[in-house]
């Protein structure tokens, strides 16, 4: 795989207190993710696993160490466009009071795309997920829980990202749907054009799609 061993994004001794400075919410968390590797974090609940891809996105600034993407200092990046970059699938996602098409193609219209361009990748993204037609011009409340998971995580993939952060991506699919996601992830992996770093708690999912496991505890990485 051309470029697979190429530094993608790098952690450096990064840690992040809370608000009121009491508590290591991150402590001296260092590791680096290749182009197109696929790398699961793991671990239980409150050990920091949203809040480490929260960092990464830029959701919030770390107070300690490093984060380089693309060899540059995260900050050196403006948020919008880094955003382009790397995005953030999050647990409980939101269609923002549109319906699912309006939601799909809405950050590609921010980033002014053709309309030729964005049909496409609706077409090509909804057939790799299975979204039938009759989900287009429901809204938010017209949509199970793992229905609005699965938009959001299409609406993600169209975004064609350089790096793709998923959150329990899988947590309200049923199991065909998490291993057709699955396979779909490992196909974007392929070119490492679009590299993913991915928070799950299914260890049989995540041992048929990672190449680099991260498990975090109390803020800690273990070893």
């Amino acid at each position: 795989m051309q470029g697979a061993t190429e530094p993608l994004l790098q952690l450096s001794d990064v840690g992040l207190s809370d608000p009121l400075g009491r508590h290591q919410l991150l402590e001296n968390i260092s590791f680096t993710v290749n182009k197109g590797d696929r790398c699961c974090i793991v671990g239980p609940s409150g050990s920091g696993k949203t809040t480490l891809l929260r960092l990464i996105n830029r959701l919030q600034d770390p107070h300690t160490g490093a984060i380089l993407f693309q060899s540059q200092p995260l900050k050196q990046f403006q948020v919008i466009h880094l955003r382009q970059k790397i995005v953030l699938v999050p647990q409980e996602p939101k269609l923002l009071g549109m319906t699912v098409q309006d939601t799909l193609v809405y950050p590609l219209k921010l980033q002014k795309l053709s309309s030729t361009e964005i049909n496409q990748r609706l077409e090509y993204w909804r057939s790799q997920l299975s979204i039938p037609d009759d989900w287009l011009e429901r809204n938010e409340l017209q949509l199970s829980l793992g229905q609005r998971q699965l938009i959001s995580i299409v609406r993600g993939l169209m975004m064609e990202p350089t790096l793709l952060l998923l959150d329990e991506p899988t947590s309200a699919l049923d199991r065909d749907k998490g291993l057709q996601l699955i396979e779909v992830l490992k196909t974007i992996t392929k070119d490492a054009k679009t590299t993913v770093l991915m928070v799950n708690h299914q260890l049989e999912l995540v041992e048929q799609f990672t190449t680099q496991v991260l498990k975090l505890n109390q803020g800690k990485l273990q070893q």
